[in-house]
């Protein structure tokens, strides 16, 4: 059986081999209407950030996904980017232990119990989600390798396998 930190392991490389796959670091920054004018780097920007914010209230075990610091650099330096992406994958397999979710500003929060594992789960499947949202701007870049499984859920690939079958 896989493990969530393997399949994040995947998804983050995944991520990566688009993003030095960019013929410029326009492709990078430039907005892409259908994305109401979003850019790759800005949805990379907040793949990273949520997956550093569980890194960073790990050992405390207090988590707050809204107190992101919003770090330009990540989102218009694909190099930055693709070193700080190896960084979360270095350091992502830690034991699992109960942590507590914070939501919303600090005057006025919720908090909520989870743990390690559920947290680094929710961080892949935030990222397949917004790897789809960036497949839509790779879309009209030419030469681009996409692999078949980019944004896409791994209970829909399977299902698309066995429907194949």
């Amino acid at each position: 059986m896989t493990s969530v930190f393997n399949k994040s392991a995947e998804a983050l490389n995944s991520l990566a081999d688009v993003l030095q796959q960019l013929p410029e670091q326009s492709s990078y920054t430039n907005p892409c209407e259908a994305l109401s004018n979003a850019t790759i780097g800005q949805h990379t920007r907040h793949i990273i950030e949520l997956y550093q914010c569980l890194l960073a209230g790990y050992p405390s075990g207090k988590i707050n996904y809204d107190d992101r610091k919003r770090n330009p650099l990540y989102e218009n330096d694909i190099p930055a980017a693709v070193e700080v992406i190896r960084e979360i994958q270095k350091n992502l397999e830690q034991p699992d232990k109960e942590v507590n979710i914070f939501c919303g500003t600090h005057d006025n929060s919720v908090c909520i119990e989870s743990n390690y594992y559920r947290e680094v789960l929710y961080n892949l499947e935030h990222c397949i989600h917004h790897q789809a949202l960036i497949k839509v701007a790779l879309l009209s870049i030419k030469n681009i390798n996409i692999a078949n499984g980019f944004g896409v859920a791994p209970s829909t690939l399977q299902y698309r396998q066995e429907c194949a079958q």
